[in-house]
C-alpha cells in the first residue's frame, strides 16, 4: 500500500511552493487541480456537460473551458456550485487513485485544496496542513491573481474555514515567513514521512 500524506491549505497560503520542495525529493506529488483541468479537456465528456449546462459562453474561443467565468459563476451560486462539485468529483476521485497507484516514490504527496471538503482525507495515512493567517492569504491572492478583495474573500467562504483544516491537521508548517523557512519545515517532514512509511 502507497503510504499518503494529503497537503491542503487555503487560497495563498503556499501549498504549491511546499509540493514543489516535496517534489526536489523525488517524491510524487498527484495534484487535484492537475486533475481537476484533465476532467475538463476538450473532448472529454464533462466538458460537454458543463457547456450544456452553463451555455456555450462558458468556453473561449479555443472550445477550451473559461475557467474564470466558470469560477466566478459558481462562487456567486451556491447551487451551481454544488452541480460541478457532483458532476466532476467521481472523475476527479478516479483520476487521482490512478495517479497515487502509478506512483514509485517512498511516499505519496496528495494536493489539494479541497482535502477536507472532498472528503479525500480519509484515503490519507497523514494530514498536513499549510496554514497562513487569513489577512496574508488576502493579499497574496489579491497580488497574484488580480482578484478584488471580494472575490477572495467569496472563494475563503466556500473553503473550509481555517480552525475546521487546522483541527484535522496530524501536521501544521505555518508559512509566514520566508521561503528557506518553508523549505527547512518541508525538509524536516520529509525526513519524518520516509520513516513513518516504512514502518506502515
Amino acid at each position: 500500500m502507497t503510504y499518503l500524506v494529503g497537503l491542503t491549505g487555503g487560497i495563498g497560503s503556499g501549498k504549491s511552493a511546499a509540493t514543489d520542495r516535496f517534489s526536489e525529493h523525488d517524491i510524487a506529488v498527484v495534484d487535484a487541480d492537475i486533475a481537476s483541468r484533465a476532467v475538463v479537456e476538450p473532448g472529454q465528456p464533462a466538458l460537454a456537460e458543463i457547456a450544456a449546462h452553463f451555455g456555450e459562453d462558458i468556453l473561449d474561443h479555443q472550445g477550451q473551458l473559461d475557467r474564470t467565468k466558470l469560477r466566478h459563476r459558481i462562487f456567486a451560486e451556491p447551487a451551481e456550485r454544488k452541480w460541478l462539485q457532483t458532476l466532476l468529483h467521481p472523475l476527479i476521485n478516479a483520476y487521482l487513485k490512478n495517479e497515487i497507484g502509478l506512483a514509485t516514490s517512498p511516499y505519496v504527496i496528495l494536493a489539494n485544496p479541497l482535502l477536507i471538503e472532498s472528503g479525500q482525507y480519509v484515503w490519507c495515512d497523514r494530514i498536513l496542513v499549510i496554514d497562513v493567517p487569513r489577512e496574508i492569504q488576502i493579499e497574496r491572492t489579491m497580488s497574484r491573481n488580480q482578484n478584488t478583495r471580494e472575490q477572495v474573500e467569496n472563494i475563503l467562504k466556500a473553503q473550509t474555514d481555517r480552525e475546521t483544516r487546522l483541527s484535522r491537521a496530524d501536521d501544521v508548517i505555518s508559512n509566514d515567513s520566508d521561503l528557506a523557512t518553508l523549505h527547512a519545515a518541508v525538509d524536516n517532514l520529509h525526513a519524518q514521512y520516509c520513516k513513518k512509511a516504512t514502518t506502515a
